[in-house]
């Protein structure tokens, strides 16, 4: 049975950094696109950053320029480094692999 298990989310102030990380226990880990997504309260999981099995990345533009997503496939894990944390930031983030592997998801709150 696959599992995501994310670590890392937890509370900073904005303009702060923070690190969030996934283990995953697929064995096909590195055939497999993944990514994070996050949902805030009263709004619909939306995408932050996705990246393939040879490293190709996207991001929201939402996030771009402050949020770098990266993965390990040797360790099978994928890791979200994020940057000038926003409010707006603040949401639980899940962690994603293809196809529709969910993590439980790991709170990230950013405020004063």
């Amino acid at each position: 049975q696959v599992q995501l298990v994310e670590s890392g989310g937890g509370l900073v102030q904005p303009g702060e950094s923070l690190g969030l990380s996934c283990a995953a226990s697929a064995i096909y880990f590195s055939s497999r696109m993944t990514g994070w997504y996050r949902q805030a309260p009263g709004k619909q999981r939306e995408l932050v950053a996705t990246i393939s099995p040879s490293g190709d990345t996207t991001y929201d533009d939402s996030v771009k320029g402050r949020f770098t997503i990266s993965r390990d496939n040797r360790k099978k894990t994928v890791s979200l480094q994020m940057s000038s944390l926003k409010p707006e930031d603040t949401a639980v983030y899940y962690c994603y692999m293809a196809a529709n592997y969910w993590g439980r998801g790991t709170q990230v709150t950013v405020s004063t």
